[in-house]
């Protein structure tokens, strides 16, 4: 898998950002239509939810590969590596959103945040009962789609999907250990830093840089990182780099140098040593243990 030295990353209406910012597709027509492309590790700028209806196969997401079940829902935050198998048979249903589709309300913070968490397990799977809702919900976001002059048109569509998520969240909200507190100001603030954290884990920023951005100190922000994920901010920018690192060295066949300068290392002979010390070995050593 590592004859390139680029990740394919795909967008959603890039060069349209007027035009709606979702897509339904159903999964066996998409699989079909793309039947390479998908089957290669890439990435995207968007959010992607698969809804997989039959048991069979595996879909890989990162560095895990997860075991298709019925009525298994898989979620892929923007940015992973992930890739479909060789079954082109597969039914289900596929939904694309960007960011800008979420209205950024409290709600919507804690969808993104929760369901679209890159340290879970992405995997959700819907008990009958949220099966016929769902399917309810996606039958009418279809029957929406083609009513582009329709009145509160891409509202209607937002508000489905909103609805749709959080059906499917509820399934997890009742287990304590995955329960975020909607309205909590450290919540918010700790979401606020993972937002800037993904657009500057290359730069090399101090935690009282990011600190200022959220105009707080770096002794509050270690306060509600802890508070919230019971890590010190600078574990989380040392993780964001690490899983950049490894993506890029499982995945592509960039040199080690290329892959220490691209992740903001002048020095690649620091970066080899801040990767062993956090691996346990160099990153040449983990890239040969990649089949």
């Amino acid at each position: 898998m590592k004859d390139s030295q680029k990740i394919e990353q795909y967008h959603l209406h890039k060069a349209h950002p007027n035009k709606l910012q979702f897509q339904l597709h159903d999964l066996k027509s998409y699989r079909k239509k793309n039947p390479e492309k998908a089957a290669v590790p890439h990435s995207h700028s968007y959010y992607q939810l698969l809804w997989f209806f039959n048991a069979g196969g595996t879909h890989t997401v990162d560095f895990n590969s997860y075991e298709i079940k019925e009525n298994m829902v898989l979620f892929t935050n923007k940015d992973q590596i992930h890739f479909f198998d060789d079954n082109l048979e597969v039914e289900g249903w596929l939904i694309h959103f960007n960011e800008s589709f979420f209205m950024h309300s409290d709600v919507d913070i804690f969808l993104k945040y929760n369901i679209f968490n890159i340290e879970q397990n992405p995997c959700y799977l819907l008990d009958c009962n949220t099966v016929k809702i769902a399917t309810h919900h996606i039958e009418l976001i279809a029957k929406e789609l083609p009513n582009k002059l329709s009145f509160g048109h891409e509202d209607m569509i937002r508000f489905l999907l909103k609805s749709l998520l959080i059906t499917m969240e509820r399934i997890h909200y009742s287990d304590s250990s995955r329960k975020l507190q909607i309205n909590n100001h450290y919540e918010r603030q700790f979401f606020a830093f993972k937002d800037l954290l993904e657009l500057h884990y290359r730069e090399g920023l101090a935690i009282k840089d990011y600190a200022n951005l959220l105009n707080t100190s770096a002794k509050t922000l270690t306060t509600i990182t802890k508070s919230v994920v019971g890590k010190a901010p600078s574990e989380l920018v040392k993780e964001r780099i690490i899983l950049e690192a490894k993506r890029l060295l499982k995945f592509t066949s960039l040199p080690i140098n290329e892959v220490a300068f691209r992740l903001g290392f002048e020095d690649d002979s620091y970066f080899i040593k801040y990767f062993k010390r956090t691996i346990g070995m160099s990153p040449k050593a983990y890239r040969g243990t990649i089949s």
